[in-house]
């Protein structure tokens, strides 16, 4: 069985690199060439009229 100050030191040490890891891929993912399009179209979506008024 695991105890707190053993699951606390993993997660101090592995979980961090973890997270780090995938906040960088996320970053890269969203500022890769080519996406900027797919953002600027995402990001007017909210502002966008509808033609369905119920």
């Amino acid at each position: 069985m695991i105890d707190y100050e053993s699951f606390r030191q993993f997660a101090d040490s592995w979980g961090l690199l973890y997270l780090t890891v995938v906040f960088v891929i996320v970053v890269l993912f969203v500022f890769r060439p080519g996406s900027k399009k797919t953002y600027d179209e995402l990001s007017r979506l909210p502002l966008k009229d509808d033609d369905h008024v119920q």
